[in-house]
């Protein structure tokens, strides 16, 4: 979780879960790898215990991490999958509509897009 850098527009702890969603996504974090512990986030970002323990337990509550009684928080078996499935729905939700009007706004052509796309 190196180089976090943190922001005034989120709660900490929401970055912070972010960041662990992120690197589940990219594969940094595995099924079955444990997070770092809460005091070793907090001494290292120096944040309240508080707060790493509030990102940890929503990570919980999706079901992403499991609590493993004395040995820590650990990515699920499904936390990927899941993950995918709800960053695929954000996107086609959040995102796409958004790039189609700009799509729509520009004029561009399918053929355009495609195109364009197989030159990068």
């Amino acid at each position: 979780m190196s180089g976090i850098q943190w922001s005034d527009s989120a709660p900490i702890y929401r970055q912070l879960k972010e960041r662990v969603i992120a690197m589940m996504l990219d594969g940094q974090l595995k099924p079955g790898d444990a997070l770092p512990s809460v005091r070793q986030v907090a001494a290292e970002y120096q944040l309240n215990p508080i707060t790493v323990s509030r990102a940890y337990q929503e990570l919980a509550d999706e079901a992403l991490v499991e609590k493993r009684r004395g040995l820590g928080m650990f990515v699920t078996e499904q936390a990927s999958k899941k993950l995918l499935g709800n960053e695929r729905e954000r996107f086609l939700n959040e995102e796409w509509p958004q790039v189609l009007e700009r799509i729509r706004l520009l004029g561009l052509s399918p053929e355009e897009l495609l195109r364009e796309g197989d030159s990068a």
